[in-house]
């Protein structure tokens, strides 16, 4: 937290300085830098020295560090000073830094040693060691971890010893220390000693998490090498250790690897398993295919998961002959997991090869091979065809469903006949669904209502509601202008059907549709057209005045209580100056007094209208 701070401080000091260069472009640097200099050298506030600090983060050169330098044991700006020191490159920065640790103790110690450290200054390596005996568990701490960011061989050789015989106050920080050290040997391509380092932290009485980072890195230094050990982690009961081993799974590099640890699969646990294969997913690395198309068709059940998941994103066309055995197997479970892989598997050819493969293909692969065209909408209209008039149940009602998913607006009028008149009852239903599928999912939806609005005319009364049904789902002008005919129709069916479905639309497009039928003089649905309209003023967005206007039209239709109550609640729900004025106007009625006047005191609670209602009731009582 302590270094995270003054990062943050350092980029707020870096937006305060471009801000200041777009004002003023052309002001030089030394121009800029001086008069923040003599600020901090004057009597000025220190909250004033604090901002200038941070300029001087932007601003500061070589020039500015002894002024800074003599803020460093003061408790208040010593943290600022050290903003700016560390954004200084000059090496007059680090030979301040170096002599400071001479002249300030307590926090403002562990806050120079911290910068040093952030500055990895080779130079300050022998001024560093001594601290790292220092009394003070923390400064002592923080020596040895500004140690390891330095990270030379000195650095290194003191870390050693102190890992050895350093005392166990400091031995975490120190421990990091030499982590940072084998980083660094590391990041160099000094493989073994980074080795080496990170085996003697694993080998020293250190904390956990000392433990854990050095594991990581261990595994890391060795390459395909650190499989065994990265093995060992993932056999571990202790989560912590099992997520080291699956993070330098991800992580590890090298020739082989990938191979290696696909292999090392069967020697951990099931569980274990899975989570390493995911991670095998993470790597993205196609070699690793072979073997997770031996594993999806061996193996427990979430081992074969785990890979079916990780050929989503790593399988290619080749990989379509075990994932259909698989999608066509027995086991419910993993063969819905084998279709998800082939619904997204990648690669060129991929459609080509399932759509060749339906042509030819029997039983269950047929089955699966259906499904993945629906899925995929692949263009393979002609198998379907011939599929929709098998006369297997389950190869009709995947070929209605896969139709409904691929079927282009010249293929609608062929789920309409399916649909009017079914060669078997139970297609029926699934007729229906594809083709609203189909018909919601066409970019003119419009044509498609047409289609739908011709076919209605010729339709039997027992398919007549089904396309109304399709026409609601689909929504649209044409639609709604169709289920409003049938509403208005002569054929009792029809008009029972139509005022049910449009008092279920989704838009507000179909309230005067509504209304007209609720203010019809002899319709026989009036209630529930009235209360359909009602619900499109409670349940959608609206402008406010729409929303009152609509109201207002619902209470002048309504002929019974029962749907004026309705119409009061919505004006609650939703409290404005218009739906006041009527729920006070609402209160002449005798029958709805009571509740008129509550919903009149709740809007105008809500509306910071009390006073006004108190004087509009009263009149309207006179």
């Amino acid at each position: 937290m302590f270094e995270i701070r003054f990062t943050l401080n350092s980029l707020a000091a870096v937006i305060l300085a471009v801000n200041c260069m777009l004002v003023s472009p052309t002001t030089s640097m030394a121009e800029e830098e001086q008069p923040l200099i003599d600020l901090l050298q004057s009597d000025a506030p220190k909250a004033q020295k604090a901002i200038t600090c941070k300029k001087l983060a932007v601003w500061g050169t070589a020039k500015a560090v002894p002024s800074l330098a003599a803020l460093l044991p003061d408790p208040e700006l010593t943290s600022w000073a050290r903003i700016a020191l560390e954004a200084i490159p000059d090496p007059a920065v680090d030979n301040a830094l170096r002599q400071a640790l001479e002249q300030v103790e307590g926090r403002a110690l562990v806050g120079v040693i911290n910068s040093i450290g952030v500055r990895r200054d080779p130079k300050a390596v022998g001024n560093l060691i001594p601290l790292t005996k220092n009394a003070t568990a923390e400064v002592a701490s923080v020596a040895a971890v500004a140690l390891g960011r330095i990270g030379n061989s000195k650095a290194t050789a003191a870390l050693r010893q102190a890992l050895v015989d350093g005392p166990d106050a400091i031995r975490s920080a120190v421990a990091e220390g030499c982590i940072l050290c084998a980083e660094k040997l590391l990041a160099n391509g000094h493989a073994n000693e980074a080795t080496q380092l990170y085996d003697e932290v694993r080998a020293a009485d250190v904390p956990k998490q000392r433990m854990v980072e050095a594991t990581r890195g261990a595994i890391l230094a060795r390459g395909a090498d650190g499989i065994g050990l990265l093995v060992a982690q993932l056999k571990s009961d202790d989560p912590v250790i099992t997520s080291i081993g699956l993070m330098a799974a991800r992580e590890l590099s090298g020739a082989n690897v990938t191979k290696k640890l696909m292999a090392a699969l069967t020697k951990v646990a099931p569980d274990r398993q899975a989570l390493l294969i995911l991670a095998m997913g993470d790597r993205g690395d196609t070699e690793a295919v072979p073997a997770l198309l031996d594993t999806v068709q061996n193996g427990p059940t979430g081992v074969r998961i785990a890979a079916l998941e990780v050929l989503q994103r790593l399988g290619n066309v080749e990989s379509i002959p075990v994932l259909l055995s698989v999608a066509a197997g027995s086991n419910v479970e993993v063969a819905a997991a084998a279709k998800a892989s082939l619904k997204s598997l990648p690669g060129d050819g991929v459609d080509a090869e399932l759509i060749a493969r339906l042509a030819h293909a029997q039983g269950a692969d047929r089955l699966a091979l259906i499904e993945l065209v629906g899925l995929r909408r692949l263009d393979a209209l002609p198998p379907l065809l011939k599929a929709v008039d098998d006369t297997n149940l389950e190869i009709r009602t995947a070929a209605l469903i896969a139709l409904g998913e691929v079927a282009k607006l010249d293929n609608v009028s062929i789920l309409i006949g399916r649909v009017l008149h079914p060669a078997h009852a139970q297609d029926g239903p699934v007729a229906l669904k594809a083709l609203q599928a189909a018909c919601i999912r066409m970019p003119d939806r419009e044509a498609s209502a047409e289609k739908l609005a011709t076919a209605l005319a010729d339709a039997p009364p027992s398919a007549q509601g089904a396309i109304l049904e399709t026409l609601t789902a689909m929504g649209g002008k044409k639609a709604l202008q169709t289920l409003r005919a049938a509403a208005n129709s002569d054929d009792a069916q029809s008009q029972d059907t139509a005022t049910r479905l449009l008092g279920s639309w989704m838009t507000v497009d179909a309230g005067p549709v509504l209304l007209e039928l609720a203010t019809a003089s002899d319709g026989p649905y009036k209630v529930r057209s009235l209360r359909g309209y009602i619900r499109l003023v409670r349940q959608f967005l609206m402008p406010d005045a729409q929303r009152a206007a609509m109201c207002a039209k619902a209470w002048k239709a309504a002929q019974r209580d029962t749907e004026r109550k309705l119409v009061l609640q919505v004006m609650q729900r939703y409290p404005s100056t218009a739906m006041l004025q009527m729920a006070v106007e609402a209160t002449q009625i005798s029958s709805l007094k009571k509740e008129a006047t509550e919903v009149a005191l709740a809007v105008a609670k809500k509306t910071n209208k009390q006073a006004e209602v108190k004087k509009m009731l009263e009149n309207a009582q006179q």
